[in-house]
């Protein structure tokens, strides 16, 4: 296996699984995953359609309980966890804030979360007046992700890629330590994704935070992975420097079958 390497001089590590694994009857979806996250580290993981990578997000952020292994998030055992205690612990991942309440605007959504952060709870009965700096947070929240024009329209009226840029704006409002991004610019058009990618890339630059993203556009991890990580068939394939690993043979051949397309990606990943 290609392996970045480790030193004493290194963060501490802010989410790890040790032997993480899933099996859906007789078939094994994530194999015994062992992975250490560190802050200021922006990880990308790939690997081919059905790999396990959308599956290992879900075992982490608790939208299933893996058949073995461990989660840690800052040393903690979280493995146990509920989905929204995750994330107030500071597990955050886009798509599990979405809709929160599909029937309220954009603005009270993200409103709801810095007061569920803060320790009001999701007070539905609370005077907007008597929170007027989480009203304000919410609405840097949503400038930073380009929908403070739609602040006023109800969540679930919202075209896809604007409700992908809630997602993100839901997650900012949590400000979490660790940050999962599944395909964050999936569905949206070619003048939206800059807008997410250059928010990934200024939460990248706090070194407080650690930063998974899976994603299947390879421009996009080559300008912001520090680090790779492959899954094949649930395993882990590989993990380290991207050109280290994209250079891998072992990579390579994880990747036979897909299209001329993806493999001059890759190659380009690789060799800059």
């Amino acid at each position: 296996m290609v392996k970045g390497s480790v030193n004493a001089s290194e963060p501490r590590v802010s989410l790890e699984t040790r032997g993480l694994g899933i099996r859906f009857g007789g078939h094994v979806a994530v194999n015994a995953v062992s992975c250490a996250f560190r802050p200021g580290e922006l990880t990308c993981i790939v690997g081919p359609n059905g790999a396990g990578k959308t599956t290992y997000f879900n075992l982490i952020s608790g939208q299933l309980r893996p058949s073995e292994g461990t989660i840690l998030l800052q040393g903690r055992d979280i493995t146990s966890m509920p989905t929204s205690a995750r994330a107030l612990a500071g597990l955050g991942r886009a798509f599990q804030l979405t809709n929160l309440f599909p029937q309220l605007s954009v603005l009270e959504n993200v409103r709801l979360v810095v007061q569920a952060r803060r320790g009001f709870g999701y007070s539905l009965l609370s005077l907007w007046t008597t929170h007027r700096d989480a009203i304000e947070e919410a609405e840097r929240c949503l400038e930073r992700v380009s929908l403070q024009h739609r602040r006023d329209a109800t969540a679930a009226s919202l075209p896809h890629g604007d409700q992908r840029k809630l997602e993100v704006a839901l997650m900012i409002a949590l400000n979490p330590d660790v940050f999962l991004f599944d395909e964050p610019t999936a569905g949206m058009s070619i003048d939206e994704v800059p807008v997410i990618l250059d928010l990934i890339r200024d939460i990248k630059t706090d070194s407080s935070k650690t930063v998974l993203l899976v994603e299947h556009k390879m421009d996009v991890v080559r300008s912001l992975a520090d680090r790779i990580i492959v899954l094949h068939n649930g395993t882990l394939l590989a993990d380290g420097d991207p050109t280290a690993v994209m250079e891998s043979p072992i990579v390579h051949e994880a990747y036979l079958g897909m299209s001329e397309k993806e493999a001059a990606a890759i190659e380009q990943v690789a060799h800059g």
